[in-house]
């Protein structure tokens, strides 16, 4: 047994003691972008999913939930999942996670399914095709952002999708193409090929075992729409994928998910109203058996080197 596996035992012993760790992705690209740091490449998930399996169980998400719950879970417990529904998370992620003999939970704004791009897609590519200095966002009270080099232009980037997300969903899609016009973006990256996944992408994970979950329709920040809007979108979002799939999900993900940031209390029940059962916050930590089964924490892994991947994840197993 290797060190990092013997002191994730020690933090995470299971049965009534148990801890459920849920990583959490959003894509899977083909090759490496300069514009997306963060996210992982196939290479990268892969060593990743090596990482994971060398330090944790992974359970299947239904059998991880119900076993946290019913404080059955094994030592080291651990479930993937992804948010969003990229088209990458099928052709990409999928036979990785395949290979791996691991399962994962999807959760799918339906809104987007096909041809539809989110707002933080338009914005990458409209920043990736600026070709100044600088982007005058003193409309948006940011001021002048600098854009001049790699750097500066993804910390703009991360200033105007922080600020944009925020504003009511009209606001929202006019504060994009706002920036697109002063980017004068022509979207190549977006023309290259579609985003997101497609139903039949979608029910073809559910065939290989994958648990496909609910993340609303059209991804607001619940706490930014009126109850009415985001009561709809929980549940409409739930029908959608029930006339994808054989069954309706029981699984939910709060967009962008921070408690008290991004919803509230009001949101968690209207989860539990439209026929939830579990549901994920992006909330850093573990769940153990006397969490709130309808707002589970999550945890991101960034690190690109294995011993610090795996100490960050002690880490939170531990509490740390």
């Amino acid at each position: 047994m290797n060190f990092a596996r013997a002191l994730t035992t020690w933090g995470s012993p299971g049965g009534n003691r148990g801890k459920l760790l849920t990583f959490f992705f959003h894509r899977v690209l083909e090759q490496p972008d300069p514009m997306m740091p963060g996210e992982p490449d196939a290479a990268h998930f892969d060593r990743i999913l090596t990482w994971i399996g060398q330090q944790f169980v992974v359970l299947h998400p239904l059998e991880a939930c119900d076993r946290l719950v019913s404080g059955t879970l094994p030592s080291r417990a651990a479930m993937i999942s992804f948010d969003d529904g990229y088209r990458d998370n099928h052709d990409v992620a999928l036979p990785l996670l395949n290979r791996h003999g691991m399962k994962a939970a999807f959760f799918i704004a339906t809104g987007y399914l096909g041809g539809g791009v989110q707002f933080n897609d338009r914005l990458t590519e409209a920043l990736r095709d600026f070709r100044k200095d600088a982007i005058d966002a003193r409309w948006l009270g940011l001021g002048t952002l600098p854009a001049a080099s790699l750097e500066t232009k993804l910390l703009a980037l991360e200033r105007l999708r922080e600020k944009i997300k925020y504003l009511q969903p009209e606001s929202r899609s006019e504060a994009v193409e706002r920036v697109e016009a002063l980017c004068d973006s022509r979207g190549q990256g977006l023309q290259r090929g579609r985003v997101m996944m497609t139903p039949a992408e979608v029910r073809a994970l559910a065939h290989d075992g994958m648990e496909v979950g609910g993340h609303t329709v059209m991804h607001p920040i619940l706490l930014s729409v009126n109850d009415e809007t985001a009561s709809t979108e929980i549940s409409r979002g739930r029908e959608d994928l029930a006339s994808i799939l054989v069954h309706p999900p029981t699984l939910f993900a709060y967009p962008n998910g921070r408690p008290r940031s991004d919803f509230d209390q009001r949101h968690v029940a209207m989860v539990r109203q439209a026929g939830f059962s579990f549901a994920f916050s992006t909330e850093r930590g573990v769940a153990t058996s006397s969490a709130d089964p309808l707002v589970l924490p999550r945890f991101m892994p960034w690190d690109s080197v294995p011993w610090r991947f795996k100490l960050r994840a002690l880490r939170v197993t531990v509490g740390l």
